[in-house]
């Protein structure tokens, strides 16, 4: 996926989320896994878009790490709201489905950054002792 395909993508599921958390009860669980849900959900858009104008390779992996880990937090959340049955599974499921392939595709971005930032640095060692 290119940057801008993700960048619509995070977007789109923090919209979702958005929409979700409107429908949940007001009670005092429902208001509890909302704030959670909607604090991580958008976190998500946000820290993705933070990631693409980060200044070095270790801010970008760095963000991308926290993009996993509020997808990853979001799954959990919905999680509960399908075990609870704050809302119905079919309501549901698609979200989850979606920050679990955030998750997966969030990880393996960071690490291929991960592994060409270190080739670079290796490359770059190599060429300092060839001075």
């Amino acid at each position: 996926m290119t940057e801008r395909e993700l960048l619509d993508r995070t977007k789109k599921f923090a919209l979702r989320v958005f929409k979700l958390v409107g429908a949940l009860p007001r009670t005092i669980q429902g208001k509890a896994v909302a704030a959670q849900l909607i604090r991580s959900g958008t976190s998500v858009a946000a820290n993705y878009r933070a990631a693409c104008r980060a200044r070095s390779k270790p801010e970008f992996i760095a963000k991308l790490g926290v993009v996993e880990e509020e997808a990853d937090e979001s799954a959990l959340w919905l999680g509960l709201i399908i075990e609870t049955d704050l809302l119905s599974a079919g309501k549901v499921k698609p979200l989850l489905t979606e920050a679990g392939e955030i998750v997966a595709i969030m990880a393996s971005s960071k690490k291929t950054a991960s592994r060409l930032l270190l080739r670079s640095q290796i490359a770059n060692r190599k060429c300092s002792e060839d001075l």
